[in-house]
C-alpha cells in the first residue's frame, strides 16, 4: 500500500468520525467543556493517539483536517490555558500506563483540569538534571519536598508534573522520577513572581511534605530523565510554531509592518524600510521551516529539530519588537499599564496586548522551555554531530556533584 492510499483512506476514517460526531453533537449548542469532550470520544483529540484515548492511531497531520472542519462547524478551539496539552498529553500517553490515560487525558483535552510544569529549580539554572527536589518512598505513597520555580500559569493548575530526585547515589541523569502532582494537595504552595509586564504569569511552588500516591508515577521509578524529554522537546516544538504554522505575513510580523505603514513618509528611510524587510525574511523562513518540519514529522514526539524553531523564533521576537518599538519611538512610552494582575492566559508572544507588552513579554522566550544557549548546545550535538562539551559529572552519583 503507498503512502498515497493510505492518506486517502485515513481521510476518509476522519470524515467518516467527523461526520458522525457533527450529527450528533452541535458545537454552537453545546458547552464547550462537553462538545471537546465528545471530540475526545470519538477519537478526534489527538489523531495519533491510540483507539480509546482520544486518537484513532492515524498519522498526526489529519489533525489540520479535524480542526478546520470543526472550526467551520462553530467549534470553538481549546481555551487560551491550554498550552500545557502538548506537553502533558504527549507525555502521558508516551510512558503512562493505561489507567492513568483514562483518568487524565480526557479532562485535559476538555479544559476541566488544567496542568502546569514543574521543573526548574532556583539552584539547578540550566542544568535541569541536577535539580534536588527530593522524592522518598514511604510505602504506597511518596514525600516529596523542594522548590521549584519560573512555574507557568501554576495558579491555575489542577494538576503538575513534576520531576524529583529519587536517588541521590545514582547519577543526576538516572535518579529522578517523573509524577503527576495535584496542586491543591496539603504541602503544595504556590506563589507569585512579578514580571516586568506587571503580571505574574510565572510562580513558585514550595512543596512540602508533600504525599503523592505511586499511582501517580508516570513512567518507572529512576526514569524521569527520559519521561522529562518527551515533554521537553513537545515544548520547545509548541513553543517554536512546532504545533502549525501561520499565514504568510501574520502573527508578529504584521505588527511591524503596521506600525510601518503607519509611519509620516519622512520616518520611512531607505536604511529603516531596509530592517523591516530583512525582519519580514526573518518571519517568512521560520513559517516556512515550520511548515517542512510539520510536514516531515511522522507520529511520535518531536526530536531535536525542535529546538531549531524554538531557538529562532525566540531571537526573532527579540530583533523584531525592538525594531517596533524604536519606530513607534515616544509613542512606545505611553499607553501601557504595569498594573499587578494574575493572568487567566498565556502567551509566549502577547501580540494580543499590543506591541509594547510584547517587547517586554518576549524576553522570556529565550530563557523559557530551554534557555537560547541550551538550544543551541542540543542543535550543535544532536543536530549537527559537532563534539559535545566535556561532563565530568556524567557518572559521578548526584551527592558527589559540587553545587552552588
Amino acid at each position: 500500500m503507498t503512502l498515497e492510499t493510505t492518506t486517502d483512506s485515513e481521510t476518509a476514517r476522519v470524515d467518516v468520525a467527523l461526520d458522525a460526531l457533527l450529527e450528533a453533537h452541535d458545537p454552537k449548542r453545546e458547552g464547550h467543556a462537553e462538545f471537546r469532550g465528545h471530540q475526545y470520544d470519538a477519537g478526534l483529540a489527538w489523531v495519533h493517539f491510540p483507539v480509546g484515548f482520544g486518537g484513532l492511531g492515524l498519522r498526526p497531520d489529519q489533525q489540520k483536517r479535524i480542526e478546520q472542519r470543526l472550526r467551520a462547524a462553530g467549534a470553538l478551539p481549546a481555551d487560551a490555558g491550554s498550552f500545557f496539552l502538548a506537553l502533558a498529553g504527549p507525555t502521558i500517553v508516551t510512558h503512562g500506563n493505561d489507567e492513568q490515560r483514562a483518568r487524565f487525558l480526557r479532562p485535559m483535552f476538555t479544559g476541566e483540569e488544567r496542568w502546569c510544569q514543574l521543573f526548574s529549580e532556583p539552584g539547578a539554572g540550566s542544568d535541569f538534571a541536577g535539580l534536588a527536589c527530593k522524592a522518598v518512598r514511604d510505602g504506597d505513597e511518596w514525600i516529596v519536598n523542594g522548590q521549584k520555580v519560573w512555574n507557568t500559569i501554576a495558579h491555575l493548575a489542577q494538576w503538575g508534573m513534576l520531576v524529583t530526585r529519587s536517588n541521590p547515589d545514582a547519577p543526576k541523569h538516572k535518579g529522578m522520577t517523573y509524577f503527576a502532582v495535584d496542586m491543591h494537595s496539603p504541602g503544595v504552595e504556590v506563589r507569585p513572581l512579578r514580571q516586568i509586564t506587571g503580571e505574574a504569569e510565572f510562580n513558585e511552588v514550595y512543596l512540602t511534605d508533600v504525599r503523592i500516591p505511586d499511582e501517580n508515577r508516570i513512567g518507572a521509578e529512576g526514569e524521569g530523565w527520559r519521561v522529562s524529554l518527551t515533554t521537553l522537546m513537545n515544548e520547545r516544538s509548541t513553543i517554536g510554531g512546532g504545533g502549525g504554522a501561520p499565514k504568510r505575513g501574520s502573527g508578529a510580523i504584521s505588527e511591524l509592518v503596521k506600525i510601518w505603514n503607519g509611519l509620516p513618509d519622512d520616518r520611512k528611510t531607505a536604511a529603516r524600510r531596509d530592517q523591516v524587510m530583512r525582519m519580514w525574511v526573518r518571519a517568512e523562513i521560520g513559517r516556512l521551516t515550520n511548515i517542512r518540519a510539520g510536514a516531515a514529522r511522522k507520529a511520535g514526539n518531536p526530536g531535536p529539530e525542535g529546538s531549531v524553531s524554538k531557538l529562532a523564533m525566540a531571537e526573532l521576537n527579540k530583533s523584531l519588537f525592538e525594531l517596533a518599538v524604536d519606530l513607534l519611538g515616544a509613542n512606545a512610552m505611553v499607553g501601557f499599564d504595569y498594573t499587578f494582575r494574575r493572568p487567566e492566559t498565556l502567551s509566549t508572544e502577547g501580540i494580543e496586548h499590543g506591541v509594547r507588552h510584547a517587547f517586554l513579554r518576549v524576553r522570556a522566550n529565550s530563557i523559557e522551555g530551554g534557555t537560547s544557549e541550551i538550544m543551541r548546545n542540543i542543535l550543535g550535538e544532536q543536530v549537527l554531530g559537532l563534539p559535545g562539551e566535556p561532563r565530568v559529572d556524567k557518572d559521578v552519583p548526584w551527592l558527589s556533584v559540587p553545587r552552588s
